[in-house]
């Protein structure tokens, strides 16, 4: 026990010797004062390198939001994608946005072209504007605002139907084989109809309720079913549509099938209101081919009346009939040609718009003998071009109509099936091996 006390006192004295030693010599304040100075070396290095700055910025950088995906009707944007062929000196297609919430509507095609690189196709906003703007309330309770980009899907009938106001103010009454059609009146398009047209069929703001699609070797298919039963009311029976579209490099094909699911008959049409962007801002040089056809009469441009009448359109300035087409020049288009005859050669009645500028062409054939009417739209001071393959006449339940004149709605009995199918192709101006003449 004494031997470890003694221990203890010899170590204690013996730390207090060092400490006593070390304070007079200034060894401390050497070994502080080298602390400092390398403590202040390094961060002058690292200021010279603009570390500290970058830091700082760190420090002060907020976190970016995560994007939120645009989801318009409430369902996922569904895009169909291929890579162009590298070399090939002929325009492609390269992509195409669908919107499924949104009856299908084909919101925007891409494509290449040799003299301009990957452009937009069709007059649409951005996904995240339209986002905004398709909301299915207000002013786009009807899901007329779908009329105003891409290209919507058009269904139980395609452009305008006419008829006498309700008393409720919210819809008009059109007679069908005795039976009353309550429309909803306040869906326009280049027309005020002053509550006594419908525009655009019933499909255009409707959600559909399964999506599928598929990758193929030359891009991607995608299809969407609605079971849109009898359209909240409007229609006589229940329907089911389901639409198709089919992207390759040099086609896109759409299908769209209309089946009756109800007890009883129901007429049907379907189109498509694609809005052709005018790339350059020149619409004058833009040209137009037609198939030979008769144009239907507009009474009364200001509302859009129709006087019935089937007139020709050979040597007048509506003739678009040449092999190459015609310029549009200063013509103010929103016209039905019908009554189309399809060309030797051709697998349908064929339109075409050209585009000598951008050297390219967009050439659509109506596949199924269905469609009989093209109704095109190209307004004066727009930026686009609307060509609308279709069932039906405009406003075919019109009295206007002579008796026995088929104006396009197809009669559909319970469990009976329709089919509109179109293909767009995308060529050269240029290429004699794309031309079709």
């Amino acid at each position: 026990m004494y031997w470890a006390l003694l221990k203890q006192g010899f170590a204690a004295r013996r730390r207090k010797l060092w400490h006593a030693a070390l304070m007079r010599s200034g060894l401390l304040t050497i070994v502080f004062l080298m602390v400092v100075v390398s403590v202040l070396a390094v961060g002058w290095h690292e200021h010279i390198l603009g570390h500290f700055a970058e830091l700082k910025h760190e420090l002060n950088k907020r976190p970016e939001p995560e994007a939120v995906a645009v989801r318009p009707g409430g369902q996922d944007v569904v895009r169909l994608e291929r890579s162009a062929i590298a070399g090939d000196p002929n325009p492609e297609f390269l992509s195409a946005t669908l919107l499924p919430g949104r009856g299908m509507n084909v919101f925007q095609i891409t494509a290449t072209l040799p003299l301009r690189g990957e452009v937009n196709l069709l007059d649409s906003p951005s996904l995240e504007d339209a986002g905004r703007l398709l909301t299915g309330t207000g002013a786009d309770s009807t899901g007329s605002r779908s009329l105003n980009m891409g290209g919507a899907i058009e269904v139980p009938w395609a452009g305008r139907v006419s008829g006498s106001p309700a008393a409720e103010g919210q819809n008009l009454s059109v007679m069908w084989h005795g039976t009353r059609l309550m429309l909803p009146a306040d869906t326009k398009d280049s027309y005020d109809g002053g509550g006594t047209m419908a525009a655009g069929g019933l499909l255009l703001k409707m959600p559909s309720d399964t999506v599928t699609s598929n990758v193929m070797p030359d891009g991607g298919q995608a299809q969407a079913v609605f079971h849109a039963g009898n359209f909240d009311g409007h229609w006589p029976s229940h329907t089911e549509i389901t639409t198709t579209v089919e992207l390759s490099g040099r086609a896109i094909e759409m299908r769209v099938m209309a089946r009756n699911t109800g007890t009883t008959a129901e007429p049907m049409g379907i189109g498509w209101h694609p809005r052709f962007a005018i790339l350059n801002g020149h619409r004058g040089q833009m040209m137009l081919r037609l198939p030979s056809a008769m144009r239907v009469d507009v009474k009364d441009r200001r509302n859009g009346d129709l006087s019935g009448r089937l007139v020709p359109v050979e040597g007048t300035e509506y003739d678009f009939t040449q092999p190459k087409g015609a310029k549009l020049g200063a013509l103010n288009l929103d016209d039905s040609f019908v009554r189309l005859k399809r060309g030797m050669m051709d697998n349908g009645p064929m339109v075409e718009l050209r585009d000598p500028e951008n050297d390219y062409g967009l050439r659509i054939t109506a596949v199924t003998p269905t469609i009989k009417a093209i109704r095109v739209y190209a307004p004066l001071d727009g930026s686009y071009i609307s060509i609308e393959p279709q069932f039906n006449y405009d406003d075919p339940f019109g009295r206007q109509w002579a008796k026995g004149e088929d104006t396009g709605m197809v009669v559909l009995q319970p469990g009976e099936s329709t089919q509109w199918k179109i293909r767009l192709e995308i060529f050269s101006l240029s290429s004699n091996q794309t031309e079709h003449l």
